[in-house]
């Protein structure tokens, strides 16, 4: 599902990562761990081909994302990714439906197909009867539900959160949490979660200790 090979990233001389090699199965739900400064975030975002790397390459779903041009990185970010944040970055002018349709109108949907698309998946968070509201009307976990039903919309194959729960209370964040397997059960996603919340990575499938640019290999791990 996701192969990374050898992947470096420097900011003018501050070398962030320092090759990576890394493979995430389909299906699995991957943590990334690790102190501030670690690169878990750059490491995502490259994931995610919002950033190059330097080198290497990162392969989603059989595709080399580091050949692809900036439009066709841009149509398969749309197609193929959903991004989950710390802080949903909701539009606060759009309601819950509309903050889902975005992405759908993006990649073309007609308005109907988004719209019932939006609807399926507001049911199946439970907030159907949320669908009018807008964020300001939306509690926080209200307002993340949203944002990963916003995630989810074009049925990407693989969901990348950076710190997801991390502005949630316990009740939310426990909910949050076993959401993400729902989801995975339910949709067959493949979620990879930059979290420095434990017990989260206790229960995700597997977790990836990144520390100083690098892979932390525990004795008798396979990445």
């Amino acid at each position: 599902m996701i192969d990374i090979q050898n992947i470096t990233k420097s900011f003018g001389s501050l070398q962030v990562l320092k090759g990576i090699d890394l493979h995430i199965d389909r299906g699995e739900v991957v943590s990334i761990v690790g102190p501030s400064g670690a690169g878990k975030t750059t490491l995502l975002q490259i994931i995610g081909t919002l950033d190059r790397p330097d080198t290497g390459t990162v392969c989603v779903d059989s595709i080399d994302t580091t050949t692809l041009s900036s439009k066709k990185l841009s149509d398969f970010r749309n197609q193929h990714l959903g991004f989950v944040f710390q802080f949903h970055q909701l539009l606060p002018e759009f309601t819950a439906i509309e903050n889902i349709m975005i992405p759908a109108y993006i990649a073309g949907l007609s308005k109907k197909r988004a719209k019932q698309r939006a609807q399926d998946l507001l049911d199946f968070m439970g907030l159907a009867d949320r669908a009018t509201h807008k964020p300001n009307e939306l509690s926080g976990g209200e307002k993340q539900r949203v944002a990963v039903a916003r995630a989810l919309v074009n049925s990407p194959a693989v969901i990348l959160a950076d710190e997801p729960s991390g502005s949630l209370d316990s009740k939310n964040k426990a909910e949050l949490h076993q959401l993400f397997f729902d989801l995975r059960d339910q949709f067959g996603q493949t979620f990879v979660i930059v979290t420095h919340d434990e017990a989260l990575a206790q229960i995700t499938d597997r977790t990836i200790h990144l520390r100083d640019g690098l892979i932390e290999l525990p004795e008798n791990d396979i990445i």
